[in-house]
């Protein structure tokens, strides 16, 4: 389906619900999401936020021939312990199958993505990326960037600290933003210069989202109303692609 998410158009979820994970998940904006869904009687959410998979999503790319940007699994996490590998193995023939879009799979469990990427070869379509939210998570980048595939990006979303200095190698993209709703925690303009700053020096395509629910000022206001400016631009860089023969 179409979507708001300003560094994709699409969404597809053969998977919905999940289980938190780490700090970044703690105001969980798809946990919100379902709720509400689930409140206006759309039965794809009759299980609220319990995980759940959905057998009769799976075929949606097939039906989409005009080439999109796809990001998967949006109201979930395809690599949480409780998918099993047959069905992520069915979520990626569907990917092969669609060689004319891009599917973008973000993921906080690195390491199940890891484990399973041992063992299966990654589509050229499919960008990976983790989120790392504080400097915590950094060891999710190095999982990521062993991975081989076209793309390896990172979603600072919610930013919640400074991540200090970052190895950005094998990194192409690397997406910033605050935290939205009436209980988001506030962003510095400080930790979104230091990555920005790295991410430029070290040749990768810097993304700023949004300041969320708390402005650069350190007020609090609608998102909308704090917009997405840094230093006065908007910054929405995306991947250099390279023309590849997709498998």
């Amino acid at each position: 389906m179409s979507t708001k998410i300003e560094w994709t158009d699409k969404t597809w979820n053969p998977i919905t619900g999940c289980t938190k994970y780490s700090e970044g998940c703690l105001h969980c904006y798809a946990e919100t999401m379902s709720r509400r869904l689930r409140g206006m009687g759309v039965e794809k959410y009759r299980n609220e936020f319990a995980l759940t998979l959905h057998e009769e999503s799976l075929e949606e790319p097939l039906r989409w021939r005009k080439p999109h940007n796809i990001f998967v699994c949006s109201m979930s996490d395809l690599f949480h312990k409780d998918v099993p590998y047959e069905f992520i193995d069915r979520v990626f023939e569907v990917i092969k199958q669609t060689p004319q879009h891009r599917y973008q799979v973000l993921t906080k469990r690195a390491e199940r993505m890891a484990e399973y990427f041992s063992l299966h070869e990654v589509p050229k379509n499919v960008w990976l990326g983790v989120t790392v939210e504080n400097a915590e998570y950094k060891y999710r980048i190095d999982l990521l960037r062993e991975i081989p595939a076209t793309i390896h990006f990172l979603s600072c979303e919610p930013l919640l600290g400074s991540l200090g200095n970052l190895n950005l190698s094998n990194i192409e993209w690397v997406i910033v933003g605050g935290e939205s709703g009436a209980s988001a925690r506030p962003m510095s303009e400080a930790w979104v210069l230091e990555i920005k700053e790295q991410v430029v020096a070290q040749g990768s395509a810097f993304f700023f989202k949004q300041w969320g629910t708390w402005g650069r000022d350190g007020i609090k206001r609608s998102k909308y109303a704090n917009g997405k400016l840094l230093q006065g631009k908007v910054i929405q860089e995306m991947p250099l692609i390279k023309e590849l023969q997709l498998v």
